[in-house]
Formats: C-alpha cells, sequence, structure tokens
C-alpha cells in the first residue's frame, strides 16, 4: 500500500501533492532523515526502485493513491518489477490520500482497497 522506493523527492505527484493531502514532503524528509542517512539513498535495500535487478523478487501487490506525494515512485516500483519479470498487480485509487487505507469509517475507497489485498493475499496462500 503506498509503497516508499526512493530516497528522492522530485517526482511530480511530490510536486503536486507535497502539501494539503495528510503526508507532506516535510514528513517525509523527517521520516527518512530518522530511517536512514542521506548517504545510504543509493542502497537498494534503502532505495529498491534505485536496485540494479529485482527479478527474483516475490510477486507484489502494489496499490497507489492519487493524491498522494508517494504516488509516482510506488507506480514506478511496480512497473520496474513488471519489467524484471516479476508478477504484478498494480492499483491507483483515484481521489484518495495517503493513508486512506487506514480510515474506512471516512474513505469508502478504503473497503475496496481491503477487499483487493484481501483477494490477493488468498491467491497467494490458497
Amino acid at each position: 500500500m503506498y509503497p516508499v522506493t526512493d530516497r528522492s523527492y522530485g517526482t511530480a505527484s511530490y510536486a503536486a501533492n507535497g502539501e494539503g493531502y495528510l503526508l507532506t514532503t516535510s514528513m517525509m524528509e523527517w521520516f527518512w532523515d530518522h530511517y536512514v542517512d542521506a548517504g545510504s539513498a543509493d542502497d537498494p535495500y534503502v532505495s529498491p526502485l534505485r536496485a540494479k535487478d529485482l527479478s527474483g523478487l516475490p510477486a507484489a501487490v502494489v496499490f497507489t493513491a492519487e493524491f498522494d506525494p508517494l504516488r509516482d515512485e510506488g507506480e514506478a516500483y511496480a512497473a520496474a518489477l513488471r519489467a524484471a519479470g516479476v508478477s504484478v498487480e498494480a492499483e491507483r485509487f483515484d481521489g484518495q490520500i495517503h493513508a486512506f487505507w487506514q480510515m474506512p469509517a471516512t474513505f469508502a475507497a478504503a473497503d475496496a482497497a481491503a477487499d483487493r489485498a484481501a483477494a490477493a493475499l488468498r491467491k497467494v496462500f490458497a
């Protein structure tokens, strides 16, 4: 759900959604600064979108939200996984913000996201 895959703030979704939609660019900078030092940004375990080879990773389900600064890096990661031959289900939830999934009383799309995630898990564990 709206993965963090790159320590970079230069995407169009950061420019468009980095303020005013719950999760902000400055919040992400704070999180990153408390997670790892800036010198680790190229480490694929820190920024998996920068990995040279994503082949061999397990199948993934990647959900993004339209008004989330993380949207573009999540969608780029799904595309990179797919290009590496990894099975990926990717879906953008239009009209949604970061963390909509955790607020089903506020966002009706949270139920749809939970249903899709549960279906993907059932498929994997069947």
